[in-house]
């Protein structure tokens, strides 16, 4: 008897429970929950749209990156630094040519000249050493701002406007540095007011974010125009605004990260340049400083954008 029914009865349809986990939304389905969100698929509103597809390629990105993130912070500090490291080995490389600079066109006296080397390379080293060991970080951070302003002034290229945008970019990856290494701990005084110091993480964020956005306006402001530079420069303006304000700001950083990085390797091509030519240096500067900006933005990545930011501020309300 029961052989009979089970052969009778017909077989239940298989059940999958996430039958789109690898796929894109259905465009049948009328309402679809992505992200805690609910949206109409059906709707023939293109906006609602293109929100439901870009929450699922985030989604899809979020999944591809998961094994990369755990060192995003370590490979951002290395890059921020690694400008810095360069420049004191192409001190202690070319001595005799700094040296030389600084007193004949520079007007430095003999032994100014020395010493402002070597302050320079050592405070570069040890600061650059502790950054990448996390160790001192605001000091360090100090120390490489130091470096970064007085170098403007002793080389005399703080009024060169293609130097100023680069700088403030790179100051803009320290500040990032700094806000990564601020904790909760709250160092004011007892029965005064003070910030705390997820307060000053914020401030700190923003202000990063803001200064590494200027080497992009540097890009912009120089060089010949062309088809691919326009487009180029239309997408990395217009990712540049959204990290300003803090809106998508972790995908428009790894947009810029990819950016840049192709960016860097076709243009500031040192490597391809006869080793006595004088291009060769200032391409290989602008090299690594750019590195050093990609630091920066991997750490915005990594970090988001902080609470002054429209990201942020759509979490709340």
């Amino acid at each position: 008897m029961t052989s009979r029914i089970n052969i009778n009865r017909p077989t239940p349809p298989s059940y999958s429970p996430q039958p789109y986990s690898n796929a894109p939304p259905p465009a049948s389905s009328s309402r679809i929950n992505i992200n805690g969100g609910s949206f109409d698929a059906s709707s023939e509103s293109p906006l609602e749209k293109l929100r439901v597809w870009g929450s699922w390629f985030e989604d899809q990105i979020d999944i591809l990156s998961q094994p990369l993130r755990p060192h995003l912070p370590m490979l951002g500090r290395v890059l921020i630094v690694i400008t810095f490291l360069e420049d004191a080995l192409r001190i202690v490389s070319q001595w005799g040519d700094q040296l030389w600079y600084l007193q004949k066109h520079r007007s430095f006296p003999w032994g100014i000249s020395h010493l402002f080397l070597i302050i320079n390379v050592i405070t570069m080293l040890a600061a650059s050493g502790a950054i990448i060991a996390r160790r001192y970080t605001e000091i360090a951070v100090g120390g490489l701002l130091g470096v970064v302003i007085i170098q403007g002034f002793g080389y005399g290229l703080i009024f060169d406007l293609n130097f100023f945008l680069r700088n403030l970019s790179v100051i803009g990856g320290l500040i990032m540095v700094f806000s990564e290494a601020i904790t909760s701990r709250n160092r004011g005084f007892a029965g005064l007011p003070s910030l705390t110091e997820n307060d000053k993480r914020k401030y700190f964020q923003l202000v990063g974010r803001v200064l590494l956005i200027f080497l992009f306006v540097g890009f912009i402001l120089q060089g010949q125009w062309s088809f691919a530079r326009v487009i180029v420069s239309i997408l990395g303006l217009g990712a540049c605004g959204m990290i300003a304000v803090g809106f998508k700001a972790k995908w428009s950083a790894a947009f810029l990260v990819i950016l840049l990085s192709i960016f860097n390797v076709f243009i500031n091509n040192w490597w391809s340049v006869h080793t006595h030519h004088p291009q060769r240096d200032f391409l290989k500067y602008d090299f690594f400083q750019t590195l050093s900006i990609v630091g920066g933005l991997l750490l915005l990545v990594n970090m988001g954008p902080g609470g002054l930011s429209v990201d942020e501020k759509k979490k709340i309300y």
